[in-house]
């Protein structure tokens, strides 16, 4: 999420809409209040589109629909609207709509440094109450780093995994695919934040 405006201003989500449909930049929403959305690295596009087109071969022939970063995602109606890095979405309901997603099956975040508490804090609690949501995959664009969350048969406990080998396997197994580490990161070079290697080393 990026800052909030220089003078706080409070929007209702018809102005949101408004604002966010006919500019050329990118806004998230949450109670009232917009941020504009930050550029990204390569790495972090490249990976974007890795996810994005395994995903388009494994649900497009399902009937499924895949959107990446442009798409906005209503988690909480008339209160949260973020944009995830990638959508699939396997409900109907969600062809009816032009601009948003409400029931997605899979939401893809890929970590930022400015963004990394709040994905992987802040959008896990407010994703994890979306009814249709069956996986949260978290994925480190500075290191081979893949965490999963997947909901199980309680609809309230889900499972936490994680995934730092090029040669492991993700298993989705409730929507019965598996997707392998390393085509998330096909043709990406890790470049680590600089800033915290700094601080690491003690410099």
């Amino acid at each position: 999420m990026g800052l909030p405006q220089t003078e706080k201003k409070y929007y209702s989500v018809e102005e949101y809409f408004e604002l966010d449909n006919k500019g050329e930049i990118r806004h998230e929403f949450y109670e009232g209040e917009v941020f504009a959305m930050a550029g990204t690295t390569k790495n972090h596009n490249l990976i974007t589109d890795n996810i994005r087109d395994f995903f388009k071969a494994v649900f497009r022939p399902k009937g499924c629909d895949v959107f990446s970063e442009s798409v906005k995602l209503e988690v909480i109606k008339n209160t949260y609207y973020p944009y995830p890095d990638v959508v699939v979405s396997c409900d109907d309901r969600d062809k009816e709509d032009e601009y948003i997603v409400a029931h997605p099956s899979i939401l893809v975040e890929v970590l930022s440094r400015s963004t990394a508490e709040y994905d992987k804090d802040f959008k896990l609690k407010k994703y994890k109450k979306i009814p249709s949501l069956q996986y949260y995959l978290i994925v480190s664009q500075y290191e081979c780093s893949v965490e999963l969350y997947s909901r199980t048969q309680h609809p309230d406990v889900w499972l936490y995994q994680t995934y730092e080998e090029m040669t492991e396997i993700i298993s989705f197994e409730r929507l019965h695919f598996t997707m392998p580490v390393s085509a998330i990161y096909e043709a990406v070079s890790f470049v680590p934040p600089i800033e915290p290697l700094r601080r690491y080393l003690g410099e």
